[in-house]
């Protein structure tokens, strides 16, 4: 039995990590965090020391990749590099900028292929990040691909880090994720787009209830149920 699997690809800020949580939620379905491998694997060369750029010594570090993720019982996941709890480190915006970089190394993107791809258990998965419908699940039966603004989803950044008693400022911000976004979508293995099957959603003006609403509607057409 084929098991399903429903994709929500796109660049940061535009609330694809929100919906997927509560999608799989929802459906009581697996959750893959793609961008979080990405992010762990950033964060464990530069504790070790490795350049961002060292293609070799990325791919080991990828395929040797102690990682744990713990669902919560409020419906969070916390995330485990070689047994330490990483899960507020990664989600920095240096973390993020580290993830982008490692993840344009082709023979990073090859090593994390498969285990991306082992989330894939019944009941069914949802997979969150950038080149889940395009390339780690290709054949998926329902594919999503969120959008906004750069600069909505900076003033949405800025906000979350001001939430949280840190230091941020907008315009920074504003570049960072736009230097993000040419990476992600210029790079030479799976590039940052909608599968061609995909269905976007621009989420500028849309708040998560009305995102999750219009995505159950397509997941109900798509299987026939809730």
């Amino acid at each position: 039995m084929s098991v399903p699997v429903i994709t929500v690809d796109g660049p940061s800020g535009v609330g694809k990590g929100t919906l997927s949580q509560r999608l799989a939620r929802h459906l009581g379905w697996h959750f893959l965090d793609s961008g979080a491998l990405y992010r762990l694997l950033g964060l464990a060369a530069h504790r070790q020391g490795v350049d961002l750029a060292d293609e070799q010594r990325l791919e080991s570090l990828a395929l040797g990749l102690d990682v744990r993720f713990l669902p919560t019982d409020q419906g969070e996941t916390v995330i485990f590099l070689n047994n330490q709890d990483v899960t507020r480190e990664i989600r920095t915006e240096q973390a993020g900028n580290d993830a982008s970089k490692v993840a344009a190394v082709p023979a990073v993107r090859l090593a994390l292929l498969q285990r991306q791809r082992d989330f894939r258990l019944l009941p069914g998965l949802v997979a969150d990040g950038r080149d889940m419908g395009t390339t780690v699940f290709p054949d998926a039966p329902l594919k999503f691909f969120l959008t906004a603004s750069a600069e909505v989803r900076a003033e949405r950044r800025h906000k979350q880090l001001i939430e949280k008693g840190l230091d941020a400022n907008l315009h920074n911000l504003l570049a960072e994720i736009t230097e993000r976004d040419e990476r992600d979508r210029t790079r030479s293995v799976s590039p940052l787009k909608p599968a061609e099957d995909a269905i976007i959603i621009d989420t500028s003006h849309l708040g998560i209830d009305e995102v999750f609403t219009a995505v159950l509607e397509r997941y109900t057409g798509c299987f026939g149920r809730k």
